[in-house]
């Protein structure tokens, strides 16, 4: 890798680091300015562009129409690296892929609270019987961040959050500051409707090769993927009634959440399965 290149890697690991840290804390005036001037280099102008460049829906029944084809064609091309890892990864392979997504499984959900208060009251109760059962229902056994403690355990692999902090690659750091920024920070919730719309729907083939490897791979904890491969069918049909329930739905904003959260999700799916297959 040439010296820029490295260069630039080195800063994208810093500002995503430097940002999950800003998000874990109620910032001062220095750490406010700071987090402002990261999410500037990040994640707003993508979010202005796929908003602009949106398709003019005449409302949010034809967007749903469009984010279900976007979600299909999604589907159809699933990578190599699913493929790859549903049939071939090896047990050392899958724990590099569990520990770049321990920082998303051990808190799951946790950031997305404050999205309810922003949204309107039927769309913020629609989203938040999602949360709930993200939650567990008040059972802490079935919580999916103790689903996740629970895999972490069986792969001998720690549950401690900070342990992760310096070997996480910046394509898992977006991953999970993205989930902050629509929940707390992005100008509209609708943003995160659209999002976490897409991300509920997604899962549902999106998991299926990390289901099979663990399966394959005789992991008994594997209910953190089973479980979201059984509940999100029904996480999807809430968050679309999260949306149709909006008097005054931003078309834009929403389509706008969708395309962002497919491109940082799928980046960090495919960078954490390639950091995989490095492994012998």
């Amino acid at each position: 890798m040439n010296p820029t290149a490295v260069a630039a890697r080195l800063q994208r690991d810093r500002t995503h680091r430097q940002l999950y840290e800003l998000y874990r804390q109620v910032p001062d005036v220095e750490g406010y300015a700071a987090m402002l001037g990261l999410e500037e280099q990040w994640i707003l102008p993508m979010a202005r562009a796929y908003e602009a460049s949106a398709p003019a829906f005449s409302g949010t029944g034809e967007l749903l129409d469009a984010l279900k084809e976007f979600l299909a064609a999604e589907e159809a091309q699933l990578s190599d690296g699913h493929r790859f890892l549903a049939n071939e990864a090896n047990l050392d392979q899958f724990k590099v892929l569990a520990r770049e997504f321990a920082l998303d499984g051990l808190t799951e959900s946790e950031s997305l609270l404050p999205v309810v208060p922003r949204l309107p009251y039927r769309s913020g109760m629609a989203v938040f019987r999602v949360l709930i059962d993200e939650l567990g229902c008040g059972n802490d056994e079935k919580s999916h961040s103790q689903l996740y403690r629970d895999l972490l355990d069986e792969l001998d692999l720690s549950t401690d959050l900070d342990s992760y902090l310096h070997d996480t690659s910046p394509e898992s750091y977006a991953y999970v500051n993205m989930f902050h920024w629509l929940a707390s920070r992005a100008p509209s919730p609708q943003y995160f409707l659209g999002a976490y719309g897409y991300f509920e729907s997604s899962v549902l083939y999106g998991f299926q090769s990390f289901a099979r490897a663990a399966k394959r791979l005789g992991i008994r904890n594997d209910a953190y993927y089973t479980e979201h491969l059984y509940i999100d069918s029904y996480h999807s049909n809430h968050m679309r009634t999260a949306i149709r329930s909006l008097e005054e739905p931003d078309p834009a904003k929403i389509w706008a959440g969708v395309r962002l959260a497919s491109d940082i999700v799928g980046n960090a799916t495919e960078a954490a399965i390639a950091r995989a297959r490095k492994v012998s």
